[in-house]
């Protein structure tokens, strides 16, 4: 290879059959090129058509040896032929040597550079240093920056085996507690106690409310609510009335005036229709002449409850209610019903 380059007058370029060779310029010195002329250089291929690393040599330099993808071709400058040895020039030496050791080798010629710099070298000029500067960097990088995960994942590894751990032997520093209980019977007993002492409160509580009705109902008022007082107790027409009369519109309700029971309810001469009520002081009140009856014999009432519908039977001239009041009983002496109601907070 190096006769080659010392007897060589052009530069090949690839066999693209599109170029023709390019006369170079000669050199001064046998065996090197003019300073500033095209240098070609050749480069082995290896597998897969990528340029093939030369074998390590013993006296080769180490920084000569270092592998590279790809040497382009370049240019001498007179500032380099004048400088001291070089790497490059050195690295070339070897690399022609061992290129011509493969003679199919020889033909395949990089291209020529692109682009030169101001100072005479090619723009993608790399020197065999800078090449192992910047792998030795790579290879440095790459275990900064692998190194920090593998301690992260060993901590976190370890924080999490350290809480399984304090989970499965957190259990053993718990005492165990015996199991409480009761028999059936007691709880059975347990619940009937709860369900009287509901009963109980609710019966107290139904107790207060009546109580509070109690306390808000009347326990006297008017037989009939809004009627008209038509007559009084005492003489009339020669005869004597023993009550009063009060009139209101066909089936009117009529009430109880005080709380009792019910002595009698039907049929009576001369009101036509009767009713009886026997009070707690032992006095009765009389109702005549009702349309209809609504209650009967040993009937509880109350004050203001309903007991039958005012009406128009027996000697009667329109539809009204005559009520009288026996002090002491049925037999019992019948008495002005006026001052017996207003004794009690009920006006006629």
């Amino acid at each position: 290879m190096g006769n080659h380059r010392r007897s060589a007058d052009v530069l090949v370029r690839p066999a693209s059959g599109s170029h023709r060779a390019i006369p170079g310029p000669r050199s001064a010195r046998p065996g090197r090129p003019a300073p500033g002329a095209l240098r070609a250089t050749a480069v082995p291929t290896g597998v897969g058509g990528f340029p093939a690393v030369p074998a390590p040599r013993a006296a080769v330099d180490p920084v000569a040896a270092c592998p590279t993808d790809v040497l382009e071709a370049g240019v001498l400058t007179d500032t380099d032929a004048a400088a001291p040895p070089d790497l490059d020039t050195e690295f070339d030496a070897g690399l022609d040597a061992d290129t011509g050791a493969h003679p199919e080798a020889a033909a395949q010629v990089l291209p020529e550079p692109a682009g030169r710099r101001p100072g005479g070298r090619p723009a993608g000029r790399r020197r065999p240093a800078l090449l192992l500067a910047a792998l030795v960097a790579g290879a440095l990088g790459a275990g900064v920056l692998g190194l920090p995960g593998a301690p992260d994942a060993a901590a976190e590894g370890t924080a999490v085996l350290d809480a399984q751990m304090e989970l499965a032997t957190g259990d053993e520093a718990v005492e165990v507690m015996p199991m409480a209980s009761i028999t059936e019977a007691e709880a059975q007993a347990r619940l009937q106690e709860v369900a009287a002492s509901r009963a109980q409160r609710a019966a107290a509580e139904a107790a207060a409310a009546e109580a509070a009705a109690e306390a808000a109902r009347p326990k006297y008022v008017l037989p009939v609510a809004g009627a008209r007082f038509t007559s009084g107790y005492g003489g009339r027409w020669g005869t004597f009335h023993y009550g009063i009369d009060l009139a209101a519109p066909m089936r009117t309700p009529e009430m109880a005036a005080a709380d009792g029971v019910v002595v009698r309810a039907g049929a009576a001469s001369g009101f036509g229709l009767a009713v009886y009520v026997l009070h707690e002081n032992g006095d009765v009140t009389v109702y005549g002449h009702m349309d209809e009856i609504l209650v009967e014999p040993g009937q509880y009432v109350e004050a203001g409850e309903t007991i039958a519908l005012l009406g128009n039977r027996g000697q009667s001239t329109g539809p009204h209610l005559h009520f009288e009041v026996h002090e002491g009983g049925m037999n019992g002496t019948r008495i002005d019903p006026v001052p017996w109601l207003a004794e009690r907070g009920v006006e006629v």
